[in-house]
């Protein structure tokens, strides 16, 4: 347990915490200043030993020394302050830049100047959540694709979001900066130590807030270069998978299996796993409009989302064999039965209008 901040693994996260034990021990030299006259003077005037209370109004040598004495105070406080804050806003000259942006419940990293993009969402098991399984170390701070970074390069990050306002906070890197929808917030930092960094969302956005980690991996170059070039070339690989899953036909329990796993793993947190929803706050799939209406309907809010709602745009979230099968699935389960089965091909064609 820790009972101060942390100083972090960053040359600004050092500054942050030694600013902070700076001013602190200011406040205690102030506290034990103030408090040291204050019952120093109880005791050596108290009435036991016959003081008598002074009649006095004011005193303008004592409002001068009150007023300059805390002005010199505050502005020593105040450069090291601004010198700190000043580099921390300061994102120029990087090396690499990141697009982090924030969903209800996940995160989106996008690598400029590379191919690569991915979504990074909690890892723990549900089991561990309801208690039926022994929770691990990293309890809700395990993600399935963590960020990677090098080590010794300046990151900068472009921080935005799809719907809520949600806030990237890694504390080993002083880095806490709220992610707005239609606008974009900048931060940075240099990691020199390869290693596990762990951090959260630190706004509430939703009741799933606290299912919301951050996991980042900092890489020696040689390490990191090896694991972009990987990625990017299974990112490259799994577009031109997409391509060919197109002209895929799925039978319908292999759409239906499908569906089923992507739906408990990516919809049943808003509209629970048996698609009845939650009263006034996620609408029910079971007997829905959408969910037994017109097919295109459907398709068109899983691919695109619905504006001003919680309701995210899946489009680019989940491949188009995914999409088709949870699609597929929405309209056959709970007693829906419509008998639709919903193709690669038919999302493919939703996602080219988008």
């Amino acid at each position: 347990m820790m009972f101060n901040l942390r100083p972090g693994v960053t040359s600004i996260s050092q500054q942050v915490y030694d600013l902070h034990m700076t001013i602190f021990y200011i406040c205690v030299a102030i506290g034990l200043v103030v408090f040291g006259v204050m019952f120093w003077a109880m005791y050596h005037h108290r009435r036991s030993k016959g003081a008598k209370a002074a009649n006095f109004h004011e005193s303008t040598k004592v409002e001068i020394i009150w007023t300059i004495v805390p002005f010199i105070i505050l502005i020593g406080m105040a450069i090291p302050a601004t010198k700190t804050l000043l580099a921390m806003e300061d994102p120029s000259n990087a090396d690499l830049t990141i697009q982090v942006t924030g969903s209800q419940w996940k995160w989106h990293y996008k690598y400029f100047d590379h191919q690569l993009e991915f979504y990074s969402k909690l890892a723990t098991d549900n089991r561990e959540v309801d208690g039926s399984l022994e929770k691990r170390p990293n309890y809700l701070l395990e993600v399935d694709y963590p960020l990677v970074i090098p080590t010794g390069k300046k990151v900068r990050f472009l921080m935005t979001s799809e719907d809520v306002i949600h806030s990237w906070w890694v504390p080993d890197f002083a880095v806490k900066k709220d992610a707005n929808p239609g606008f974009i917030n900048e931060a940075w930092t240099v990691v020199d130590t390869p290693g596990i960094y762990r951090g959260q969302c630190a706004e509430l956005c939703g009741k799933d807030h606290g299912f919301m980690p951050i996991v980042v991996i900092a890489k020696e170059q040689a390490d990191y270069d090896a694991w972009l070039a990987e990625k990017e070339q299974a990112f490259v690989a799994k577009q031109e998978e997409e391509k060919r899953l197109v002209a895929m036909t799925m039978s319908e329990d292999e759409l239906m299996e499908l569906g089923e796993k992507v739906y408990i793993d990516q919809c049943a947190a808003c509209h629970q796993p048996n698609g009845e929803g939650l009263a006034g706050i996620f609408p029910a799939l079971k007997d829905s409009p959408i969910a037994i209406g017109d097919m295109g309907a459907h398709i068109n809010v899983v691919v695109n989302g619905a504006p001003g709602t919680a309701m995210q745009a899946f489009g680019k979230q989940m491949g188009v064999k995914e999409l088709a099968a949870v699609i597929t699935y929405e309209r056959n389960a709970w007693g829906n039965d419509t008998g639709d089965l919903v193709q690669a091909k038919d999302v493919a064609a939703y996602l080219a209008e988008k």
